[in-house]
């Protein structure tokens, strides 16, 4: 089986949201463990802003974990899918097989993104971390992650991705995420019980 070719989308995550979004923190904690293991993994990534004049700047937890090696690029937008004039070039190039969604909201920029991403001609596969999306009212959760699923996105966790990035025990970056998987084990329960209830 070939190895995987992933981007990691990250879909306005901004400051105005913080106290308007259901379980930000949480949400906001399992993006950050996705950014550390892309940082171990060599992941490439990819964030956007909603219309940053009114909303404020990406929070300050996510841009500080950003390796400007791997990052394409922070831009602005006001359409609601991440797939935008701008954003194109960079999404789809071509030299990605896999897209990991995450963010905010669940049924708007996640929703249109994740649809936008399953009719990209190459065909790839697009997985929606269920512990690292939201939206200001809990219920819309799981009925936008319904909805992705039927159209053909994989909803998943954000371990259960970590752990099929790395694909085997004998990977050489297996201890170092390993060992992230731990540290960050209350945090991800947490995210699980506050964000995933409904779908478990």
């Amino acid at each position: 089986m070939a190895a995987r070719k992933p981007l990691l989308l990250i879909c306005d995550v901004q400051e105005r949201f913080r106290s308007a979004i259901y379980g930000f923190d949480h949400m906001k904690n399992t993006i950050c463990k996705m950014m550390e293991v892309a940082k171990i993994l060599k992941l490439n990534t990819l964030v956007t802003e909603q219309n940053p004049k009114a909303l404020g700047s990406t929070i300050y937890e996510i841009t500080n974990l950003l390796y400007p090696a791997r990052h394409l690029g922070t831009y602005p937008k006001t359409k609601f899918s991440m797939i935008t004039d701008d954003t194109r070039y960079d999404i789809d190039k071509g030299q990605f097989d896999t897209y990991i969604v995450t963010g905010i909201e669940s049924h708007v920029c996640v929703l249109q993104t994740t649809l936008d991403l399953l009719k990209l001609p190459t065909q790839p596969e697009v997985f929606v971390l269920a512990d690292a999306v939201s939206s200001c009212n809990k219920p819309e959760i799981a009925i936008a992650l319904r909805r992705m699923e039927l159209a053909g996105a994989k909803v998943t966790t954000s371990e259960s991705m970590i752990f099929e990035l790395l694909g085997d025990a004998n990977n050489e970056k297996f201890k170092q995420v390993a060992s992230l998987i731990k540290d960050e084990k209350t945090n991800t329960a947490t995210a699980l019980r506050t964000l995933c209830v409904e779908q478990i």
